[in-house]
């Protein structure tokens, strides 16, 4: 019976773990989510884990009086985070909470010797370099959950790593698919809240409905495979069938297909190597009849453009496009700032601030801090 912890157990990713987990016996020793105690609380009574974690640590008080009887060891913020981690009982880590905050706690695990499935992109997006080579050196395995990369992962079992020539990270275009630059002049938060394919937080619905998530994933690529930027093409794919593939030298494409549900890229990380029968429908390709392919609009979506931007130029360039963009989003969602000017404030992060090597934790923090301080001067 594998142990498990699970950071951000109330999103959307960390309660379909939580089926996976019953539908395949395995033991959640560890529950964290940020603010969402009642939320959290409700899970341990049916889980009863040993470590139980708000992040947000104004709100240990209201964890301390719900979760009063449960014989859970109560933990708060970054320290409690990072304690679930690296505790003796979590034989896999699964990182689903937002944002940076999922940086320590992935570079505790990995210090831990402690396997990870990884579901916070901002990880790798920020600190990428310093997070694989410390897993290189602790032989600790990386295992992708976003549907995209799970499905370059699968494509990649069972072939020469050396003869890929290329992937495809399929994008599905988001709620504004099509429209001119013009036309997204007023959206509102509840448009851009809607997205046609998934069910998503707030935050990762809004990046992908500016196309920054598909950017964020093109970062996070790059390190997950040791890949080239011109290894990687995005192509728009609207019915999200197709989660990526991956071209090998002999032009050969592989790719990996399924209903869009990520019970699916959830339950391969956490039962690799193994496949089992997994809570979600069947794929029926004659329902869905069709399936088409377009090229990204770089230029209305110019998140998108600024992430492959930031990805070439290296050092704390990305760290910054993702410290920007959570701080532009933030200031979308409570309506300080209109929709297109979330791209306008990371195009202009990566263009006006310094650009430096990453050599350690802080020098992340340092980056993601005046990148958020810079959008903060613009509002």
């Amino acid at each position: 019976m594998k142990q498990i912890a699970i950071l951000g157990s109330t999103g959307s990713i960390g309660t379909q773990a939580i089926e996976v987990a019953q539908m395949h016996g395995l033991r959640v020793t560890a529950l964290a989510a940020n603010t969402r105690v009642d939320t959290l609380v409700q899970q341990a009574r049916v889980l009863r884990p040993e470590l139980l974690c708000v992040a947000d640590e104004s709100h240990y008080p209201a964890l301390k009086e719900a979760a009063a009887g449960l014989g859970c060891r109560l933990l708060a913020g970054m320290e409690g985070l990072c304690e679930i981690a690296a505790h003796s009982t979590t034989e896999l880590l699964l990182n689903s909470v937002v944002g940076m905050v999922g940086l320590l706690p992935t570079l505790t695990a990995i210090a831990a010797h402690k396997p990870i499935a990884l579901a916070n992109k901002e990880t790798l997006v920020a600190g990428g370099a310093l997070v694989m080579n410390a897993a290189a050196k602790a032989g600790v395995p990386i295992l992708p959950v976003d549907s995209e990369h799970s499905a370059i992962f699968q494509c990649l079992q069972g072939n020469k790593r050396n003869q890929l020539k290329k992937i495809i990270l399929t994008a599905s275009g988001g709620p504004f698919f099509g429209k001119p630059k013009a036309d997204l002049q007023n959206v509102s938060v509840a448009q851009a809240l809607n997205h046609p394919n998934w069910s998503m937080g707030s935050k990762i619905t809004i990046d992908s409905a500016t196309l920054m998530n598909k950017g964020l994933e093109f970062i996070e690529a790059r390190w997950l495979f040791d890949l080239t930027p011109e290894q990687i093409e995005i192509v728009v794919h609207r019915q999200s069938v197709l989660h990526s593939a991956v071209v090998y030298q002999d032009d050969s494409m592989i790719g990996q297909m399924g209903v869009p549900d990520m019970k699916i890229p959830i339950q391969y990380a956490l039962l690799y190597p193994d496949r089992l029968p997994c809570p979600t429908k069947p794929l029926s390709l004659t329902d869905y009849g069709t399936l088409t392919f377009a090229k990204p609009d770089f230029e209305t979506f110019d998140c998108l453009t600024a992430c492959i931007t930031a990805s070439a130029m290296g050092g704390s360039a990305a760290c910054i496009a993702n410290g920007a963009n959570e701080a532009a989003v933030a200031a979308f969602l409570a309506k300080k700032i209109p929709f297109l000017r979330i791209g306008e404030l990371v195009t202009r992060s990566i263009e006006t601030l310094p650009i430096t090597e990453l050599t350690c934790y802080d020098d992340v923090v340092n980056a993601d801090r005046m990148a958020r301080a810079f959008v903060a001067e613009q509002l």
